[in-house]
């Protein structure tokens, strides 16, 4: 039997958060006392909905390609998202993490569903999940390997707890044989997933 043949809730568990009932009541409520008008809150959800992870896949293309800008987009991901025009949002402090050959990064909300929407859109359902949640802090090797991502034991494994104030952003290994790509070919091969840090960048296409 291997380490990770057991029963557990899947990841990809589809089941609706208790964060998004209650945010749906808090809808309501600030409706109901004047707080909010129903075009603001549709406004809003606009804005979010149209986010995608194009954004942090120029990050993460300028980051590879440009030594000095990955410093500053390490020392505070913020200003070097504004530095390319990009939108960062409203989270008080973004945190860039440089995954490289001995440590890996991965990011998980264990509250709720804390992420970077303004760079890499909304997040997955599989994010919001409970099991996604709670495992990636007690099994999150095992979690990795759901995704079909293998981190050697001898790659130090970082799990990183986003919060209401800060979102990180995770710069994936940049992949073999892409030396003499173009900065937006790299970013085409940025996922979301990899910018989480449950998957690797995608593979160059073969010639």
């Amino acid at each position: 039997m291997s380490e990770h043949d057991h029963d557990h809730t899947p990841i990809t568990n589809g089941a609706e958060p208790a964060a998004a009932v209650r945010a749906r009541a808090l809808e309501v409520l600030l409706v109901e006392k004047g707080v909010l008008r129903p075009d603001e809150i549709r406004a809003g959800i606009d804005w979010l909905v149209s986010r995608t992870p194009a954004d942090g896949a120029r990050l993460v293309a300028r980051a590879w390609v440009d030594p000095e800008f990955k410093q500053r987009l390490l020392a505070d991901a913020r200003s070097a998202a504004l530095e390319l025009g990009l939108d960062p949002g409203p989270s008080p402090v973004v945190v860039a993490l440089e995954n490289t050959e001995t440590v890996h990064h991965m990011v998980v909300c264990t509250l709720c569903s804390c992420y970077p929407r303004a760079l890499l859109g909304p997040p997955p359902a599989w994010y919001k999940s409970l099991p996604y949640r709670s495992r990636t802090v007690s099994d999150p090797r095992g979690v990795l390997a759901e995704f079909g991502l293998q981190i050697s034991a001898d790659v130090q494994l970082r799990v990183l707890d986003s919060t209401a104030d800060i979102r990180y952003l995770v710069i994936p290994c940049r992949p073999p044989g892409t030396d003499g790509m173009g900065e937006e070919q790299l970013a085409a091969l940025v996922t979301r997933d990899s910018m989480i840090g449950v998957a690797q960048p995608a593979a160059p296409a073969l010639a």
